[in-house]
């Protein structure tokens, strides 16, 4: 993720980011709001995630009240596959391969099979949020998990 590069924020999402500091005194990198799965995403620097989740998740659970919304948070991942890393997290990640040319790139992403329904998340919320990351960050058209 190239620090925002070609990412455009409305005001919306930075009015989000905005509060988001606010209450976690974390600063936001980027805010993805998911309107399907009702939730906003919030991109942080790298290991300011437990910071902004707060002691027992306290600030996931404010921010929650204060959106009205689901909130999750992930740490920024330079490349594809720390941002892969980040965004399955707590999904171990074996391995990650960007296949594909020009508009239609696909990222496979290899976890252990024990991994898997993390990886996916309940209702597929997990590998929704992977999909949203490598599209806003990296044009990928879509994600792939499968086990290792």
């Amino acid at each position: 993720m190239s620090e925002n590069e070609g990412v455009k924020l409305t005001d919306y999402e930075l009015q989000l980011m905005a509060l988001f500091e606010k209450l976690t005194r974390v600063p936001a990198k980027d805010c993805i709001v998911d309107d399907e799965l009702d939730r906003i995403i919030f991109v942080v620097g790298k290991g300011l995630a437990p910071f902004a989740v707060g002691k027992n998740g306290s600030k996931i659970q404010m921010l929650r009240r204060a959106f009205k919304k689901d909130v999750e948070i992930i740490e920024y991942g330079k490349n594809i596959e720390e941002a892969m890393r980040n965004s399955l997290y707590p999904a171990q990640v074996v391995d990650v391969k960007v296949k594909g040319d020009g508009d239609r790139k696909v990222v496979y992403v290899k976890v252990p099979e024990s991994h898997m329904g993390m990886a996916i998340g309940r209702g597929g919320r997990n590998i929704k949020r992977a999909k949203l990351v490598a599209r806003r960050y990296f044009g990928i058209s879509d994600v792939r998990v499968s086990p290792a």
